[in-house]
């Protein structure tokens, strides 16, 4: 892996960091190219991320879901082990601020986001859980401005509240909202998927910041040990500690999401908020849902209600403007 695009020096335990790292910018001529492609692999990622439902629901009946999120998390950390080891050793040359900042900042959001999601579901249902979790574009497009000083324009902020709310029409509008029995209650559910999506918003900004130094797989790694660990901790404490796949089918699932959404959609993402700000990564990663109920409706026979396809028309209306918006010429 490299410290920054193919054209950068290569990390050594020397010069662990390029110089000048926020500074790497694309030249002008290319620029526009560049947020074109940022924008593409943020929906490259929300996709693939469209694909964990279809992909769960066949674990939920094998295995304990916070096992599912624990094993999934492992096995992609021991395959990015196994890839460097093989091919890039200086995947494991990180600085101190390295593992302080993405290692234990970003395994604790990690961890936070496989808990409080589960706690979302378990007292809001499916629906509901989606729903709050994809609060997030606003969240990032509010705290990028905040935290990394880019811009909050009137029309990324539009765009984050118009998906936001189609996402809301689209997950409640199906023919399975509020089947799932909500166990915890629903003071449990909301606390739950508000973590949730703050956890997602800080993941954003911590890679928007972190993956032009460090590059996108050697913070997926960091994030992903980190997680693991403090993941093992916090539910072998809760008494909930992880169990193994129980079967041949337990482990291909695994493997499905392991290659899904936990390496190609975060490697996407990550090389996504390289190039773009984060407000309209998070705005393109929405299509998330749409695919899910996508294959919902042609996986499951699921229906969806006149709202529901109002709400999928208004996440695909906002993403299309969102890419509209990334490809207009540039200003000096």
């Amino acid at each position: 892996m490299l410290c920054r695009g193919g054209s950068a020096p290569p990390c050594s335990p020397d010069n662990p960091l390029p110089p000048h790292p926020m500074t790497d910018t694309t030249p002008p001529a290319s620029g526009r190219t560049s947020r074109l492609t940022g924008y593409l692999l943020a929906l490259a990622a929300g996709a693939t991320w469209g694909t964990t439902g279809p992909l769960s629901t066949g674990l939920y009946g094998l295995m304990p879901a916070t096992s599912i999120g624990f094993w999934r998390v492992l096995l992609g950390t021991v395959c990015l082990a196994l890839w460097g080891l093989a091919f890039r050793r200086e995947l494991f040359r990180v600085d101190r601020a390295g593992w302080l900042l993405v290692g234990l900042g970003g395994g604790c959001l990690v961890a936070l986001f496989e808990v409080a999601y589960q706690y979302a579901i378990a007292g809001a249902g499916v629906a509901g859980a989606a729903a709050m979790l994809y609060t997030a574009p606003v969240i990032v497009a509010v705290l990028a401005r905040l935290v990394l000083k880019e811009a909050l324009t009137p029309v990324r902020l539009a765009l984050a509240l118009l998906v936001m709310a189609g996402v809301a029409l689209t997950v409640t509008g199906g023919s399975n909202s509020g089947a799932e029995a909500a166990q915890l209650g629903i003071g449990a559910g909301i606390a739950g998927g508000l973590f949730s999506a703050v956890s997602y918003a800080l993941t954003t900004l911590m890679a928007r910041f972190a993956v032009p130094r460090y590059g996108a797989v050697r913070v997926l790694f960091l994030e992903a040990v980190g997680g693991v660990v403090i993941l093992g901790i916090v539910l072998t404490l809760a008494g909930r500690v992880p169990t193994p796949p129980p079967s041949l089918a337990a482990w291909r699932g695994l493997a499905a999401l392991t290659a899904g959404s936990v390496l190609a959609a975060n490697l996407f993402f990550f090389a996504a908020v390289k190039r773009i700000e984060a407000a309209p990564a998070a705005v393109a990663a929405t299509i998330e849902p749409v695919v899910g109920t996508a294959l919902a409706l042609l996986l499951f026979h699921q229906q969806l209600s006149l709202l529901g396809w109002l709400g999928l028309t208004m996440v695909v209306a906002g993403v299309a403007a969102g890419y509209l918006q990334e490809a207009k010429p540039t200003q000096p």
